[in-house]
């Protein structure tokens, strides 16, 4: 009888200790990232400040290198083209691509955009919560989250007016729980800051495919 006992205990805590991942919108209603096959015309983009605005990596001990910003910068970039309704410009390499075309021998053909996308991390944070079962003695959980709040505006190059804004908002969040000894111990994981910020600008993407095919987002081509 005891051994069946200990052997149920130790499933069970085997079951319990497994890490798991979630995540969830925040107050913001769920759009899917349209990436169905589109032959229409496409709006021409480029992406200008992408800027961490957020108390995140703000300190007096941080570096001058906006990476929070960057990485945003980056996502947004690479979300934009995949979503197949726009023409993203890139302005961070000319001088690498201009090289590359003398190098060829060719004269380049740099296009011009109607809009650019200005975005900010108005809002990111880390956070660490956990519990104990019979202090501790009979497990503990700890859950790792992470909350991100994008803004986005649309300006037009020739007037500066701003035409278009939108902000989404999401969470990540890695739990991790031992029972009696048995189970997970997750240390910090430094992927959710990437992998809220992807979820959050998304979700900005979404706004803007929709509202595009609602006509609130009404732009030239």
């Amino acid at each position: 009888m005891i051994k069946k006992i200990v052997l149920l205990i130790s499933l069970i805590a085997v079951m319990s200790g497994c890490a798991t991942q979630s995540h969830r919108q925040v107050a913001v209603e769920p759009v899917l990232l349209n990436t169905s096959a589109y032959s229409g015309p496409k709006t021409t983009l480029v992406i200008g400040d992408f800027a961490n605005k957020s108390d995140y990596m703000q300190g007096i001990f941080s570096s001058n290198t906006d990476k929070l910003g960057s990485q945003a910068k980056t996502i947004l970039k690479t979300l934009l083209q995949q979503s197949n309704r726009f023409k993203v410009l890139d302005r961070d390499n000319m001088a690498q691509n201009a090289a590359e075309a003398k190098l060829r021998g060719v004269t380049q053909n740099i296009k011009g955009a109607r809009y650019t996308i200005t975005g900010a991390v108005t809002e990111f944070g880390r956070k660490t919560v956990g519990d104990k079962q019979f202090f501790g003695i009979l497990g503990a959980g700890k859950s790792q989250i992470a909350y991100s709040k994008i803004s986005l505006n649309i300006v037009d190059v020739l007037t500066s007016e701003i035409i278009y804004s939108t902000q989404a908002a999401g969470e990540y969040q890695l739990n991790s729980r031992q029972v009696i000894g048995f189970g997970s111990s997750a240390g910090y994981d430094s992927t959710l800051n990437g992998k809220v910020l992807d979820y959050a600008i998304k979700e900005t993407v979404n706004n803007m495919i929709r509202d595009l095919e609602n006509g609130t987002l009404k732009v030239e081509l």
